[in-house]
């Protein structure tokens, strides 16, 4: 079996470990913190029905590919001895305002168009799904079929799997390629630095979260994922098993800076509480900010760079949505086998394409 160098211990880079090593191969990550980085704060949705946009279907034929692997493995993990904290419960999106409605309604016609399932409610069917809504919520769109995932029960998912089958770790920053062998660049944010081929196609693009928890006597958070967009900013509200919410996201160019701005807490916390007004009372339990490694298109970089490298990175907000497909092809390449056939247009050749 070969010998595997992963470059990076996020979700991505870990999966690809994981996957690979049950596969008899021999696989090192390189990483100074592995299972930390922009994983660690993700959100959590699985959900590309409800990032989907016109213009934009191979992220989302890529995304639902992705989709229907994950209840496979979320189980193989659990099975591993951890899980990952799977929930079906779905996303409910809402509309504040008449343009906000507006575009809930072109975003059902699109995804009916496509074939997906959804359910447009009225405010006051919104508000039943989820009592704690606003009364000021016009509309939304339930969409049962999206899945999320607790990010941080799924990174230690990963760990221990990887453990039980020999990943070994090095805590190490890697600035050059030579001498690893077959490589796997999952490195996120900081890919671009890695390869000549990912010069300029993959940039950080930051994001805060908060994590919140109800106090004595607080409304419930909601039971699914909640969505909005307030004043053009989305607003996206997780609840996990423990009790605690996930709200995020804010989402602007700052280079590698990773400070929690006083602003972006501000916009969160202003924008959520116009959707679900109860968790004014919440306890804050945690601020940060992280990295999500942004392609120049929206479209992960999945596919060989050259003889021995593999790309696995650019996933933007879909990191952990897409975690079992970029696994799959990445497994796939070391086999020497064919890759799945919904990463075609993640290929990292398209670069050299588009200059043409």
């Amino acid at each position: 079996m070969a010998e595997l160098s992963v470059v990076g211990g996020g979700v991505i880079g870990l999966s690809v470990a994981w996957r690979a090593s049950a596969r008899g191969h021999r696989v090192t990550v390189y990483d100074p913190e592995p299972g930390r980085g922009a994983s660690w704060l993700a959100g959590g949705m699985l959900a590309p029905v409800t990032e989907a946009w016109p213009g934009e279907e191979d992220v989302l034929t890529l995304g639902e590919a992705s989709l229907r692997r994950w209840p496979d493995f979320a189980r193989d993990l659990a099975e591993e001895g951890v899980d990952p904290g799977l929930s079906p419960h779905g996303t409910l999106v809402v509309a504040l305002d008449s343009a906000d409605a507006g575009n809930l309604e072109m975003l059902a016609a699109y995804l009916t168009e496509l074939g997906r399932e959804v359910e447009q409610l009225t405010g006051r069917e919104s508000r039943r799904a989820e009592p704690g809504l606003a009364g000021s919520v016009r509309s939304g769109l339930l969409v049962p079929g999206d899945l999320a995932v607790d990010n941080r029960k799924l990174l230690c998912a990963l760990r221990h799997a990887c453990d039980a089958h020999g990943v070994e770790f090095r805590q190490e920053t890697v600035t050059d390629l030579g001498g690893l062998g077959d490589v796997v660049l999952a490195a996120g944010a900081w890919t671009g630095r890695l390869h000549p081929a990912l010069d300029g196609a993959v940039r950080p693009l930051k994001g805060e979260i908060l994590r919140l928890r109800p106090r004595r006597g607080c409304l419930p958070p909601p039971t699914r994922t909640v969505r909005a967009m307030v004043e053009g900013r989305p607003i996206y509200l997780v609840p996990r098993e423990d009790g605690q919410l996930v709200l995020g996201a804010t989402q602007y160019e700052a280079g590698f800076d990773e400070t929690v701005t006083v602003r972006g807490v501000r916009e969160l916390l202003e924008g959520a509480e116009r959707v679900f007004p109860g968790l004014t009372e919440y306890e804050l339990v945690e601020t940060a900010a992280g990295l999500r490694a942004a392609s120049v298109d929206t479209m992960p970089f999945i596919g060989e760079l050259g003889e021995g490298v593999f790309a696995a990175t650019g996933h933007h907000r879909n990191g952990l949505l897409m975690a079992p497909v970029t696994a799959d092809a990445a497994v796939a390449w070391l086999d020497g086998a064919p890759l799945p056939d919904e990463v075609a247009a993640a290929t990292p050749s398209r670069r050299s394409e588009e200059r043409v």
